[in-house]
């Protein structure tokens, strides 16, 4: 591939190059204006939810579920991530984004740094209690063949995790020859050694039943094709803060023992660049497999959208922040789609 700088979308920033151009992070691409979901959104049955959750993410999905886990660890109880890395590994910048957060060489996340921020969010309150994180369960995934994502990163958020959470509590899989998605043991999805739109991987590999069994207790095998409804939500009216950070459509997963009225647990699942709606579709919502397992252990699994942008927040390849286009505060509370996620957590539990 070509190498590409971020010229093209912020002239007036001179960065290193990307050693190849990362096809979910990929902040240089060129777009075309906003793309979005304009579709009727469907009636939600009357959801029971527990109160605790889980999320799951990939890319800079994975960046967004490892903040989220962090900031709301009241509420989150475990997470898992593929090819992320740490907790507030660009520091509100995009230049360290891209020297130390993504596939240079040489890349090394400073954790030091992220430490002490951490600690002085925990103090004033805009991060919940670190040791609330203690006894989570973290599931971590990084491919060997993955270019996008260089493994020190990956690396560094396990080191990390290990100084919040119990060190026997974390499972990290970095043996796996997989390239830069999410892999399944579908056969609809793409080479296991590629990583193209819609950035689901075709590996023989059940990643979803892998993190669902390590953050869940006594996972049931899933059933054999999805018979649950995938709800389109209206993310404007169900977060007064979705508006300018948030696509308008989301998606909402709900297996018919959910819509009943049994108890059920929510699951949020974050997409990557490039593999919000107005991309691919349904493809993530539909495709991961994390929907076959919801069938059969009664979870709800909640998939927020984010949409290109090529005005304020700049967001061309419809990422989710995790290094600070819509503020100082993004991996924080305080955060603009961190608060919007939350928001709609809330009103599902409502």
């Amino acid at each position: 591939m070509n190498q590409t700088t971020v010229g093209s979308v912020l002239p007036k920033m001179r960065l290193p190059l990307v050693r190849k151009s990362p096809p979910l992070f990929c902040l240089a691409s060129a777009f075309f204006g906003i793309t979005s979901v304009a579709a009727a959104t469907t009636p939600l049955p009357k959801l029971n939810l527990a109160s605790d959750l889980t999320v799951s993410g990939l890319s800079s999905g994975g960046y967004m579920a490892a903040q989220f886990h962090v900031a709301f660890s009241n509420q989150v109880q475990g997470a898992a991530i593929i090819a992320a890395g740490p907790f507030y590994c660009a520091q509100n910048s995009l230049a360290i984004a891209f020297g130390n957060c993504l596939n240079q060489a040489n890349s090394q996340p400073k954790l030091s740094a992220a430490a002490t921020y951490l600690k002085a969010q925990q103090y004033d309150g805009t991060i919940d209690n670190l040791q609330n994180l203690k006894d989570d369960k973290v599931w971590l995934f990084h491919g060997t063949a993955d270019v996008t994502v260089a493994s020190s990163v990956s690396d560094s958020l396990a080191v990390q995790y290990q100084t919040l959470v119990e060190p026997a509590n974390i499972r990290y899989v970095d043996d796996q020859k997989f390239a830069h998605h999410f892999p399944t043991n579908s056969t609809s999805g793409n080479d296991c050694l590629t990583s193209e739109a819609p950035f689901l991987g075709n590996c023989q590999y059940d990643a979803a039943g892998l993190m669902l069994a390590h953050l869940l207790p006594k996972l049931a095998p899933k059933a054999v094709a999805a018979s649950g409804t995938l709800h389109l939500i209206n993310q404007f009216e169900m977060a007064a803060g979705a508006k300018g950070q948030l696509a308008q459509t989301g998606y909402l997963y709900v297996p018919q023992s959910c819509s009943k009225g049994q108890k059920c647990q929510l699951h949020v699942s974050f997409h990557g660049c490039k593999q919000y709606a107005g991309a691919v579709g349904d493809a993530y919502a539909r495709g991961t497999g994390l929907n076959e397992y919801a069938d059969t252990n009664h979870l709800v699994v909640l998939y927020p959208q984010t949409e290109k942008s090529s005005v304020a927040p700049l967001n061309p390849s419809g990422c989710w922040d995790w290094w600070g286009y819509s503020g100082e505060n993004y991996a924080t509370k305080k955060g603009p789609q961190m608060a919007a996620v939350k928001q709609l957590i809330d009103a599902l539990s409502k």
